[in-house]
């Protein structure tokens, strides 16, 4: 481009990876049961993640309105509490609900995240628009409405996470819950093809965070509500397109000041496949542990070994974990830990509470468990090596494996054997197995968090999926409102 174009005031056309989003969700219809499927047990699993946050003060201090007193009666709701917010808020707390723990779903490839994120404005927004429908005598959303709209909100940000990798430029994966909230909500929202663009291009614009909470020295509890931050401003960018704000068409693509320039290396976005149901029908599931994805089975694999080595604590010579290069590059991690973000992101930590304890529960990275010398003393005898195996099988398209592998060897000589797992529980192969464990997570947690009929009441309105398909969105979520 010469430095004559560089100044032209002249709009060109929006840029191609804009277009095609506007054009999915204005176009495309999914025909795939096998994704509205697992949508319901995906949303049934964020909210079983919502309610078992609502243990956690540090989690619920989040909760409410930005300004205290600022509530919007008829509003958005949050689950599990008696918030009526503004759209934009309630989709902070609902995406802080879900996060939390780093227990939902997630998806992972060059770039990694978790796409029920999305559920923080779509939930939100969608029971906004519901209630305000049925204040009005018009129809309002459904379940299956909500259900369709998260299918595409986890293609854009999985499609996207597939060949482009955010983390390797510095940025957070929450970048992509803007993106894919950002373009759902506008259409949620009433927006056609330009409205779309228009909000996209603003959630470009933004540029992205920072991913040095997530890492040492630096880890901490920001990684646990900026999903939420991210569902917020999408509502927001989706408002704005709706009255008309202005995009900006080429802000991807801009010599010197578009994001591809200033944040990207210089290098366009790249793409596996187009958009269609993909992502939702693959997506992986936490439903075992509270765990970062890339250590899911390690735990597995610690927890097989937990019966012949919780006796011999104190033979143990050292341990070797094989991870893939992901897990390797992003939660290894040795010295102190300094909070419980600092070890949920530790694969060493992730390995040692099982093998000692037989188990690893979110109160398993507070203080109080952390304190155990035997983790740290387990710790310190850890040795993490990529297997290439691992690795390849990561970014295979039509296995997307987690694979890793843990072996205890003792002071005589002697080892446990290794033991290797490709894949979790919560991989699209195992779902027959794993459903029935998802369901179980979703009642434990009804049943820990709210009144026993009203458990009951949610237990039965789930056990139909043609009837909760049907259900207004608003009288679903009321279903988990507090009075």
């Amino acid at each position: 481009m010469s430095t004559e174009d560089i100044r032209s005031a002249a709009r060109p056309e929006p840029d191609r990876p804009m277009r095609e989003i506007a054009d999915y969700l204005v176009d495309y219809r999914i025909d795939s049961e096998e994704a509205f499927d697992t949508a319901r047990h995906m949303l049934l699993d964020s909210l079983a993640c919502a309610m078992l946050a609502l243990r956690f003060p540090e989690c619920v201090k989040h909760l409410g309105p930005l300004v205290p007193g600022a509530v919007l009666p008829g509003g958005a709701r949050v689950p599990g509490t008696a918030w009526e917010l503004d759209p934009a808020q309630a989709a902070y707390n609902i995406g802080v609900l879900v996060r939390w723990l780093d227990f939902n779903d997630t998806w992972l490839a060059a770039e990694w995240g978790h796409p029920s994120d999305n559920l923080g404005t779509i939930l939100a927004l969608g029971d906004h628009l519901s209630r305000k429908a049925e204040r009005e005598r018009e129809a309002p959303l459904t379940v299956r409405d909500v259900l369709g709209y998260a299918i595409k909100a986890h293609e854009i940000q999985g499609c996207y996470a597939l060949k482009n990798s955010f983390n390797r430029v510095g940025l957070d994966h929450v970048i992509l819950v803007r993106l894919a909230s950002t373009a759902v909500a506008t259409r949620m929202l009433g927006g056609g093809r330009q409205e779309i663009v228009d909000a996209v291009s603003n959630s470009w614009i933004d540029n992205g965070v920072l991913r040095t909470y997530r890492h040492a020295p630096n880890t901490g509890p920001r990684k646990s509500w900026a999903a939420g931050d991210a569902c917020r401003r999408a509502v927001i960018h989706a408002l704005d397109a709706m009255k008309g704000c202005t995009g900006y068409p080429s802000a991807l693509s801009a010599k010197t000041w578009g994001f591809y320039d200033v944040a990207f290396g210089g290098k366009p976005f790249e793409f596996e496949r187009p958009f269609g149901s993909y992502v939702m029908e693959n997506v992986l599931f936490k439903i075992s542990y509270p765990a970062e994805f890339h250590a899911q089975t390690a735990v597995e694999c610690a927890m097989a070994l937990h019966p012949k080595v919780a006796g011999r604590l104190g033979e143990i010579e050292r341990i070797v974990i094989e991870t893939q290069e992901a897990g390797r590059r992003i939660i290894d991690k040795t010295g102190p830990l300094d909070n419980y973000a600092d070890r949920d992101h530790c694969i060493q930590y992730m390995v040692a509470v099982p093998l000692i304890f037989g188990r690893l529960t979110a109160e398993d990275y507070t203080d109080a468990v952390a304190i155990d010398p035997r983790i740290d003393a387990l710790r310190a005898r850890m040795e993490v090596v990529e297997n290439p195996r691992f690795t390849k099988d990561y970014f295979d398209p039509d296995r997307r494996f987690i694979g890793n592998s843990v072996e205890v060897f003792f002071a005589d000589g002697t080892s446990t054997g290794k033991v290797s797992i490709d894949y979790p529980v919560g991989h699209r192969r195992r779902r027959a197995e794993g459903i029935p464990l998802l369901r179980a997570k979703f009642a434990a947690a009804l049943a820990e968090q709210l009144p026993g009929r009203q458990a009951a009441r949610i237990l039965a309105a789930t056990g139909d999926s043609a009837a909760l398909d049907d259900m207004p969105l608003h009288r679903f979520l009321g279903l988990f409102s507090l009075d």
